[in-house]
């Protein structure tokens, strides 16, 4: 069960999104995923990085509501990582695929903006959500930020991604709709997603500015990828 994501901005912002009409919800609800493929680091050489764990955490996150604690954050010299579920991030500036009408849980604002003052656009640009800092975690301790550079890995894909946005303090595992549609992940916020399988990698100390600027965060996720499994 997805919970909604938090912000950093006023918890009570309602306004109001453009609505939706029926026929363009059961044209998003058809959309199938389209799978697209970036940079030239395979996915079994990135996740053979991270088939061993050293705990960054000090405790266990769950990947859902009501679900046990058994997820781990591990960290190596240049990166954090875990191995989790993806529910779908469909929040931020409102769109056809994101809205109130697509998304029962929709919120206007994302924990971080773009250069315009706007807020990221879940349906156009890949990131990622990184927990809430509590005593279980603080990743702002650990190099990460927002814009901070992220390899997210399914299958035999690697999707680069920025951490976009900040959920709750107990939950790990999300990514915003268009992150899951490049990897061929069902991206309806009211079902879709994967209960299991994805890794998220986080480059410590990354980041793309402007933070929209999906083109940059490939550039420098697979120059870090690079330096990450090995390669020159």
């Amino acid at each position: 069960m997805r919970v909604q994501s938090l912000t950093l901005a006023a918890a009570g912002a309602a306004l109001l999104a453009p609505m939706a009409s029926p026929a363009m919800e059961l044209t998003a609800a058809r959309t199938e995923p389209a799978v697209r493929r970036e940079g030239d680091v395979q996915a079994a050489d990135l996740l053979a990085r991270v088939r061993k764990c050293a705990p960054v955490s000090r405790g266990r996150y769950r990947s859902d509501d009501g679900t046990p604690a058994t997820i781990p954050v591990c960290g190596t010299q240049d990166a954090v990582f875990w191995k989790a579920d993806m529910d779908i991030d469909c929040d931020g500036r409102p769109g056809r695929l994101c809205n109130r009408r697509t998304d029962p849980l929709f919120s206007d604002a994302t924990a971080y903006q773009q250069s315009d003052g706007r807020y990221l656009s879940a349906e156009r640009l890949p990131y990622i959500v990184v927990p809430t800092p509590s005593r279980i975690w603080d990743y702002r301790d650990h190099g990460v930020h927002g814009g901070a550079v992220a390899a997210v890995v399914y299958e035999d894909r690697v999707q680069y991604a920025v951490v976009g946005d900040v959920g709750p303090s107990g939950i790990i595992g999300e990514a915003s709709y268009a992150t899951a549609d490049a990897l061929g992940i069902r991206p309806d916020p009211r079902g879709g997603g994967t209960s299991s399988g994805v890794t998220y990698i986080v480059f410590k100390d990354s980041k793309v500015k402007p933070i929209e600027d999906h083109a940059a965060a490939v550039a420098t996720g697979e120059r870090l990828a690079r330096l990450f499994v090995g390669e020159k």
